[in-house]
């Protein structure tokens, strides 16, 4: 029989109890396989990313309307600035402990309860009366809604031959990193037309629905027994990240000699020395430090986190590029910019049909290239620069990101045994997510530290991301690709 047959049946058949009874929801998925024809293997996936994406959309939403918010809620835009750094940061670090969740208790199980409390506190948000308690909510529906990332992962791992696995890799890739981006292409717009509290209100049934359907549809997956929890790990990392962050942002602002500048880089240095030493010693780490030592888990996941930082880095800055360097109108700016997550929705399920023939690791260093092309060429745009190079200069970094995560996520995904396959995915989402929020914290302090003209600071700022993302190429050069049988 071939492997696809059997594994759908596998998949079809889990949950007939010991009678032999069928349970309704598996009577379902066979007739929706039946009049419909799809395979049920696709259809979790699209119930696991539409629950990520749901998710994911929102967390950088906010990101051009932070002036108009905080003259909604009586704040200055610095302290606004951390309902964004604040979920991105919390849905990179809290993502872990629930891939260990759902290998704890199930993935299903995880991925329904977080994607429920997610959409709670999007509805709390919704309500949020000032910017201490809209930063507070965002961070907790993040920070719930970072379960869908690990879970979704699992599903896909187990759900999908390893030779066959970068195709819905390609989908996955896309939610995570096109789904933030498209949040700050729509954001503008919606605040404008709707409102931001009206985004929120939206989010929470969505949640709802995203939760009914997964009941309904997902299959429940293996649980490992003796799964124990990283919690010195992730406080000393999230304190560690948190403070050096606080530091980076604040420093053009309080001094960089300044006390509390420098107490914030001692406390960020410290604690993530100590999250080290927790790793190397701990019984069920938070991230398996002895997987650095694996070619196909260190490099890809650098890679990852290097590309990251130069890619939402970038983006972030993009829009203000065009509106304050080049004085582009708000509606120019926002059709202009489209560019970038519709060339990642084009490429990347196509970069999966096209890694399976190339190789993983020829794929990963051609996408990382072209992020760092994209980053030299903002770095040119000066103030006669024509519309079409800007569109070449976006397309090229959603091109190449589209090439190059799905392709590094399979090599990760394939050299790690089955069981921790939920622990890997988790590690890449924080991976990922720390790359992209030191990433937008850095360029974002580096263009507001002042030079000659509109544009020398952005021009100064995607300099530093070509650097960082020719680091990234480095890394995926190193990676080796996944033999075909």
């Amino acid at each position: 029989m071939h492997p696809r047959a059997d594994r759908t049946l596998a998949f079809d058949s889990a949950g007939v109890d010991e009678l032999g009874v069928v349970p309704w929801p598996i009577l379902l998925r066979r007739r929706l396989r039946a009049r419909i024809g799809i395979d049920p293997r696709w259809a979790v996936l699209w119930v696991v990313l539409g629950g990520l994406f749901t998710v994911s959309f929102t967390v950088t939403i906010l990101v051009v309307s932070l002036q108009r918010i905080a003259d909604d809620l009586d704040t200055s835009v610095s302290v606004l600035n951390w309902a964004i750094t604040g979920p991105m940061l919390a849905f990179g670090v809290v993502g872990p402990a629930f891939g260990k969740a759902g290998d704890l208790w199930g993935h299903k199980r995880v991925f329904v309860t977080g994607l429920l409390v997610a959409g709670i506190f999007a509805a709390l948000t919704a309500v949020a009366w000032s910017a201490a308690s809209m930063i507070t909510f965002r961070i907790l529906s993040a920070s719930a809604g970072s379960a869908c990332g690990p879970s979704a992962m699992a599903y896909i791992n187990r759900l999908f031959e390893a030779e066959v696995r970068v195709k819905p890799l390609g989908y996955w890739s896309f939610v995570t990193a096109g789904a933030p981006v498209l949040g700050v292409v729509a954001g503008g717009p919606l605040v404008e037309t709707i409102g931001w509290r009206a985004i929120f209100a939206v989010q929470a049934p969505l949640c709802l629905i995203g939760v009914v359907v997964a009941l309904w549809l997902l299959p429940g997956t293996d649980r490992l027994e003796g799964v124990r929890f990283d919690v010195k790990g992730s406080l000393t990392l999230g304190l560690g990240a948190t403070a050096l962050l606080a530091g980076i942002s604040q420093g053009p602002k309080w001094g960089w000699a300044s006390p509390a500048v420098l107490g914030c880089f001692v406390v960020g240095v410290a604690s993530l020395a100590a999250f080290v030493h927790i790793e190397a010693t701990v019984s069920d780490p938070l991230i398996r430090l002895d997987w650095f030592r694996t070619r196909n888990i260190a490099f890809p996941v650098l890679s990852q986190a290097l590309t990251n930082f130069a890619y939402m880095g970038g983006f972030i800055l993009a829009p203000q590029v065009l509106e304050k360097g080049l004085a582009l109108s708000t509606s120019t700016t926002g059709l202009l910019v489209i560019a970038r997550p519709l060339t990642f929705s084009l490429i990347a399920p196509l970069a999966g049909l096209v890694t399976i023939r190339v190789g993983e690791r020829t794929a990963g260093v051609t996408g990382a290239i072209g992020v760092v092309a994209s980053m030299v060429c903002w770095a040119l745009v000066g103030d006669d620069t024509a519309l079409w190079f800007v569109v070449v200069a976006l397309a090229l970094s959603g091109a190449g990101l589209g090439i190059a995560s799905p392709a590094m996520t399979s090599l990760t995904a394939n050299a790690v045994a089955e069981q921790d396959l939920g622990v890997a995915g988790a590690m890449q989402q924080l991976m990922t997510q720390l790359g992209a929020v030191v990433g937008t914290v850095v360029l974002t302090t580096i263009s507001v530290s002042g030079g000659e003209g509109n544009l020398e600071p952005y021009q100064h700022a995607f300099w530093v991301a070509a650097g960082v993302a020719v680091l990234g190429t480095v890394a995926a050069s190193f990676s080796r690709s996944t033999p075909r049988v």
